[in-house]
């Protein structure tokens, strides 16, 4: 066999070894991994011979690898060096492009949720859309990191996305302007004397942001404040350290996440500390079918020890974590699932979500079944969650018929903490609603 074909199949083999795919010892599993492995070096030598046109020893690993990793699971990917270090970038809360956290269903680009105050939020994008185009070339069959990758340029320089949308009887084309997205993921602000709290993702500065938010709101609406409203509606998540954090700065004791990889070993419980930041006031968490992944492990936190009371509609149901592997130097790195998170209560919400407490629709969410609630079930390989534990239909609260509103669930939320709305009253005003 050609020399060629042997580095091949060492490097394959080196990647096996490192992530475990080969036995200690040799036997009749270790000389199948062998065979299968022998399989890919010629298939490899093959298309570099063979292939219409010269293609480089360096875009068929990494092609490679990409189809390996990517067919795992939805959240799985291979990061070549440039879009690792965009990922870099990104997490500490500042990356160019357009503002939209996508996924990857049935080859076309699935938006989860997009970026306030971004090109694609104030352009309409909403939860669930797909994107099947950019400027006019189909991404069928693109990987998602390449199509990300077309969707990132220069600030200013344009980008046409081509949107289908449920309930829009064609697709349509929407043009936005690239930007340098700066993500101030915690905003805040008062709305008379309660505290407003908005998180848009998990970056490096959530928690110190949300922090600082919190001690304005103190000051500016003293010692007569009645509570905060933790809005993390369209949340996609991001860093795990970052969600253990915010969930600390309100509870006291007790476990806030777990996470559980392949081995028993692997098992890791995070725990609060001795602390409330925001001194036993009320807590009403606001979440939607784009709250997903980090955004959900504090609304389970606080559900679960009965810190808070969750609002919305059931959220995305992202149970997993991924560990960012690098591969050595300028190889790029594995955005690989290593575990799932479980709540408090030891439940796992993968492709199941947090329910709220209370169920309030906003009002726009599609009628149709399928598209009703963006799910991680929803998304082709997904990871098996736990049974499903069948609860009784909640009656869900709806906007009055004709009227408008702002903001209809944080309307709710707001009345709820005045106690113009009760628990108990929940559902025969719901019956009212529907």
């Amino acid at each position: 066999m050609k020399r060629i074909v042997f580095v091949v199949l060492g490097v394959v083999i080196g990647f096996s070894a490192a992530f475990g795919l080969l036995p200690a010892a040799h036997g009749a599993n270790d000389m199948s991994t062998y065979r299968q492995l022998d399989l890919f070096s010629q298939a490899f030598d093959s298309v570099r011979k063979n292939y219409v046109r010269p293609v480089q020893d360096s875009e068929l690993i990494n092609a490679a690898i990409e189809g390996m990793v990517s067919d795992l699971d939805p959240h799985s990917s291979y990061m070549d060096p440039k879009n690792y270090a965009d990922m870099q970038i990104q997490t500490k809360g500042e990356f160019g492009g357009v503002g939209i956290e996508v996924t990857m269903e049935d080859g076309l680009i699935k938006v989860i949720s997009p970026i306030d105050d971004t090109p694609a939020a104030k352009a309409g994008l909403k939860s669930g859309d797909f994107i099947a185009a950019i400027d006019g070339t189909a991404i069928q069959g693109l990987a998602l990191n390449d199509a990300i990758d077309k969707m990132r340029g220069p600030a200013g320089s344009k980008v046409t996305l081509t949107v289908l949308r449920s309930g829009s009887k064609k697709p349509f084309d929407v043009t936005l302007a690239r930007a340098v997205i700066r993500v101030d993921s915690a905003k805040w602000h008062r709305e008379g004397d309660v505290g407003y709290l908005r998180l848009t993702g998990f970056n490096e500065q959530t928690a110190s942001g949300m922090e600082k938010g919190i001690r304005e709101l103190k000051r500016q609406i003293g010692p007569g404040i009645k509570g905060y409203i933790l809005d993390l509606r369209n949340n996609p998540g991001g860093l795990l350290d970052q969600a253990i954090q915010v969930s600390d700065d309100f509870l006291t004791s007790g476990e806030i996440v777990s996470t559980r990889g392949r081995h028993p070993d692997d098992t890791q419980r995070y725990d609060a500390k001795p602390g409330d930041l925001s001194d036993g006031k009320r807590i009403i968490v606001l979440i939607n079918a784009g709250t997903a992944s980090a955004s959900e492990i504090v609304a389970g936190a606080l559900q679960d020890h009965k810190r808070a009371t969750i609002l919305g509609m059931t959220s995305f149901g992202k149970g997993s974590v991924q560990t960012i592997i690098p591969l050595g130097e300028g190889g790029g790195a594995l955005r690989l699932t290593t575990a799932r998170y479980y709540t408090p209560s030891g439940h796992s919400i993968q492709a199941q979500g947090i329910i709220p407490d209370i169920a309030v629709a906003q009002g726009d969410e599609d009628q149709t079944p399928k598209i009703a609630r963006p799910s991680e079930a929803d998304l082709p390989g997904h990871l098996i969650g736990e049974p499903v534990v069948k609860k009784p239909d909640a009656v869900t609260v709806k906007p009055v018929p004709g009227k408008k509103y702002d903001d209809f669930q944080l309307s709710y939320a707001l009345d709820l903490m005045h106690g113009k709305v009760t628990v108990s009253a929940v559902t025969a005003k719901s019956a009212q609603a529907d």
